[in-house]
């Protein structure tokens, strides 16, 4: 039996001793100690648990930010590194090597897994390679967290022919799948709070067909013409709902009805008639998480302060519509995926994650016409030509390339009207500034979607243009992190071979090439992915470029354009292991 073989089959002796990047505090001087992992003891495992081998680790931007504020990073809750580092690490391939006693049967040495990072234990967030220890190390212990949390088992099975570094990868594409899965809610939240303010000109408004849908647990009504309270006072005895008037908004204020009806704020706030930009900027923040906020009068007068970190993280919504009928601000919108034989542009779309959001646009079955991708990296836009233009010449679709840097901005406005004179359809934004992100809104077509995917962090607000939400029908979507139904369909996937995950490897690494790896992250040096194999201790960062010249029967197995392949892998392994 070869090495690669009996290694896949879990087999062998697990050693007492580990290597390990431990994390200490912010900053890159505090990753390992002088630049070097850790040995740390193998985790035992106890009768309920199992202990896996990290067989292939994703470094991912987030990883970023996390030696960037230590401690301070939301997901670690205050930790102190210096007294108890962590590992991180969340996108992940494995392999069980040990099964406690009482799983037997359950599980068995050799099933291979990915771990859904994102873990809910006994209702707090204890992410995989935040709170819990990570894949930059060799071996890990699951135990009550990851297999019996929140959500149930946050472990996901791996076909025995996958190749590690896609399966690891399955994680980042279920945060780009995610994108496309979350949907616009059409109704009212049902059990939650919802407050209705009317401005001037309110008259005439009606609900609509959000009546006949689900309803909230109370209705707050301010300033309400006496014809939209005796709809909704008739539709919350259908829905069992509180009704609570407030007169007039000159008497109370945002503040005081949030803290009173939604402290954790409203599942959806309308705004009917004509209303100030200023009210408009203080109800978004009483928005709660998965919320939405509808405008139905006049467009704004001005652009409007909102929170476009709110959109990403907390999945808070925009709807409008021009007419009288709430319904139709909730029904007129489309899904997320891209408009078949529409317009699409991605913005950023060379990073590592833009790239995928351009391979789902070049291979989908039902994808848009136009693609353009703009990027200010010459090299990672030659390698999305090198890889993926073929692709989507043969589905009909047509890619263009831009540097906006190269062009100028003159030159590069131009050349998007020229492309898309009407507007695009889907507009991805994956550079983090918001003052870009408000500045993409008179790029949309009508019905156009903006995903603000980019991970700005909530408080970045920027001066907004509503109008087109109103008037146009657009709307703007962000998501942050995937759930386990994201991550199965990733996986799928990759094992159906819809997308081909490995096309996004730009370089590879042993265990020692992971300080190396953050760095050129933090300095943009590698135009894609960078997969680590924490059982390969002697090879540097590498990237797929230069295998030619260091691992030239590794070379000789990559795919058209350099792809990494299963088959390159499995050499790599079989030489280094």
């Amino acid at each position: 039996m070869s090495k690669f073989e009996s290694f896949r089959r879990g087999e062998g002796e697990v050693p007492a001793k580990q290597q390990a990047w431990l994390i200490y505090g912010a900053g890159m001087e505090n990753v390992g100690q002088e630049g070097k992992p850790v040995e740390i003891p193998v985790p035992k495992c106890g009768p309920d648990q199992l202990l896996a081998r990290i067989d292939a680790a994703g470094i991912c931007f987030s990883d970023i930010k996390i030696i960037r504020q230590g401690g301070s990073h939301p997901r670690l809750f205050g930790r102190d590194l210096q007294a108890e580092p962590m590992i991180a690490g969340h996108e992940v391939s494995c392999t069980i090597v040990r099964v406690g006693e009482e799983l037997a049967g359950q599980y068995n040495v050799g099933d291979r897994f990915v771990v859904q990072a994102d873990i809910y234990f006994q209702g707090k967030n204890l992410a995989f390679g935040y709170m819990l220890p990570g894949a930059f190390e060799q071996y890990v212990v699951f135990g009550d967290e990851v297999l019996r949390g929140d959500d149930g088992c946050y472990l996901i099975p791996v076909q025995p022919e996958t190749g590690y570094a896609e399966a690891a990868l399955s994680e980042p594409w279920a945060c780009v799948v995610c994108a496309y899965r979350t949907d616009f809610r059409r109704t009212l939240a049902e059990g939650g709070t919802a407050w209705i303010i009317a401005g001037e000109g309110a008259e005439g408004y009606t609900l609509g067909g959000l009546t006949e849908g689900p309803g909230p647990k109370k209705m707050v009504l301010t300033g309400a013409p006496a014809d939209l309270s005796a709809e909704v006072t008739a539709a919350a005895e259908t829905w069992g709902a509180e009704v609570v008037c407030t007169g007039s908004l000159a008497e109370t204020t945002v503040e005081a009805a949030q803290a009173a009806h939604a402290p954790e704020g409203f599942e959806d706030l309308i705004l009917l008639g004509t209303v100030s930009p200023e009210l408009i900027e203080q109800a978004s923040a009483a928005v709660g998480r998965h919320g939405v906020m509808a405008l139905l009068g006049p467009a704004p007068s001005r652009p409007v302060e909102i929170d476009l970190g709110r959109i990403h993280y907390d999945y808070i919504r925009y709807y409008g519509s021009a007419g009288k009928d709430v319904s139709v601000a909730y029904a007129e919108t489309r899904h997320p995926n891209y408009e078949p034989g529409g317009k699409a542009w991605i913005a950023g779309g060379g990073g590592p994650m833009g790239q995928m959001h351009v391979q789902i646009a070049a291979q989908a079955a039902q994808g848009p016409a136009l693609i353009v991708i703009s990027d200010l990296d010459d090299e990672r836009l030659e390698l999305l030509r090198t890889r993926l233009e073929h692709v989507a010449g043969e589905r009909g679709r047509e890619m263009v390339l831009l540097n906006p840097q190269a062009l100028g901005q003159e030159a590069f406005e131009a050349r998007l009207r020229e492309l898309a004179p009407n507007g695009f359809d889907d507009l991805h934004m994956l550079v983090p500034v918001p003052p870009m992100i408000a500045g993409m809104v008179p790029w949309m077509g009508e019905q156009g979607v903006l995903d603000i995917f980019a991970g700005i962090p909530r408080g970045s607000v920027a001066a907004t243009d509503l109008g087109p939400i109103i008037t146009r029908g657009i709307r703007f979507q962000g998501t942050s992190g995937s759930a386990i139904e994201d991550l199965v369909q990733a996986l799928h996937m990759t094992e159906t071979g819809e997308i081909d995950a490995n096309a996004a490897v730009a370089a590879i690494g042993g265990l020692e090439a992971v300080h190396a790896g953050l760095q050129a992250v933090i300095d943009m040096l590698v135009p894609g992915k960078i997969v680590i194999y924490p059982q390969i201790q002697d090879l540097p960062l590498t990237p797929l470029r230069d295998l030619e010249d260091t691992l030239p029967e590794v070379a000789a197995l990559l795919g058209p354009g350099g792809v990494w392949t299963r088959a390159a892998e499995k050499a790599l392994m079989e030489k280094l292991l």
